[in-house]
């Protein structure tokens, strides 16, 4: 897996946990979410200084957004909204 994926797979379960939109939480952190959107997706390469600034602002360690774990994985169930 790529490191981009990886490290937006870690920021969009700390979102997750967090219980808070995408907008909310890094609104919190004054980030732009939607850049931060483009880097949870994986779709962007983000500098090492900026990935620091991430994992400061977060209070984690720079490991906790690099390293790949299966379980923090999410996986989101498209619910098809057309009523009958």
């Amino acid at each position: 897996m790529k490191l981009s994926k990886i490290i937006g797979n870690n920021l969009k379960y700390l979102r997750y946990q967090s219980g808070l939109s995408q907008e909310k939480f890094y609104e919190q952190y004054n980030l732009n979410a939607k850049y931060m959107s483009c880097i949870e997706r994986g779709e962007i390469n983000i500098s090492v200084d900026f990935l620091q600034k991430i994992a400061k602002i977060l209070n984690i360690e720079i490991e906790y957004l690099t390293n790949f774990d299966k379980n923090k994985i999410i996986t989101y169930k498209r619910v098809d909204s057309k009523i009958k």
